[in-house]
């Protein structure tokens, strides 16, 4: 048997749709494989009861054929499915460093994620390598169309809050505009350059000034109760920066060292104060998949 764990990730970080992607320090899922002559799956854990075990239906079943590795397979959830922190992702590249493991393949982490985005193709439709890179690489990572990556080993404390409202990611994707104007483009790439300084330079004031996002996240706020009320209350208690988490619902927060557990408070509350409830993750800039 060999078993892996996976980190939550955070993908799009406002300016960088579909490209920006971080590494959450927790939480995550565990998985463990044993060799099989056909790929079987067991989950348990957060949101378990909503997650096929047929493998054709399941991300970890797309990355066992991808990669021809049959295996009894089990997901042991610490990230909630459709929470906008990558839950699929998670299994996918957990799935992908145990299986590798198990059958000898010797493939570099870069090289797993192609298997990894089969997995999240289940999900979204397509082979988005956004979630599936930090999980495996850690850190902030920027994928390119080709689905290659680069990763930055930043430290940044962050808080990710989830709040108890479902929002899908199809419902996410059907919001974005198709088209946007030239000053929103220059604004978004701007930002973008600036979130990537931050996080090579470690710096949470670039990296939130960074988050901002003119076009994308608007759209996708819209389907969050209380967004702006929560932004604001997490701006206030001292974050950087504040946007909406992959396709939501949860939102993701730039801090100053020190300030997580005020911010994580005064999102909980704000989202409590309009009617939702909610917990936050203190965590920060985390590693990638690692066999335990």
């Amino acid at each position: 048997m060999v078993t892996a764990r996976a980190p939550a990730t955070s993908a799009n970080l406002g300016s960088g749709f579909d490209t920006f992607g971080v590494a959450l320090s927790h939480p995550a899922d565990t998985v463990a494989v044993e060799r099989a002559d056909e790929t079987t799956i067991e989950v348990t854990g957060a949101g378990a009861q909503f997650i096929p075990t047929d493998p054709e239906k399941n991300v970890v079943g797309a990355v066992a054929a991808a990669l021809d590795a049959p295996a009894h397979i089990r997901i042991d959830k610490g990230v909630r499915p459709s929470s906008g922190l990558g839950s699929s992702a998670a299994s996918a590249a957990a799935a992908a460093v145990a299986l590798d493991e198990l059958y000898d393949r010797g493939h570099s982490r870069e090289g797993l994620i192609p298997a990894a985005a089969e997995g999240e193709a289940l999900v979204s439709g397509e082979a988005h390598a956004d979630n599936v890179a930090p999980a495996l690489l850690g850190g902030f990572t920027v994928v390119r169309r080709d689905d290659s990556a680069t990763s930055v080993d930043a430290r940044l404390p962050l808080v990710a809050c989830l709040p108890e409202v479902v929002v899908s990611t199809k419902d996410a994707r059907g919001v974005v505009p198709d088209s946007m104007s030239m000053a929103d483009h220059v604004e978004t790439v701007g930002n973008a350059a600036t979130l990537t300084a931050g996080m090579c330079q470690s710096d949470p004031e670039l990296v939130g000034h960074g988050m901002d996002d003119p076009v994308v996240t608007p759209a996708r706020a819209e389907l969050i109760t209380g967004y702006d009320a929560v932004r604001e209350a997490a701006l206030s208690a001292g974050a950087t920066g504040v946007t909406v988490s992959g396709a939501g619902p949860s939102l993701l927060a730039a801090c100053p060292s020190g300030s997580r557990r005020r911010v994580a408070a005064a999102m909980v509350e704000a989202f409590a104060d309009a009617g939702v409830g909610a917990r936050a993750y203190q965590t920060e800039v985390g590693r990638g998949a690692t066999v335990l």
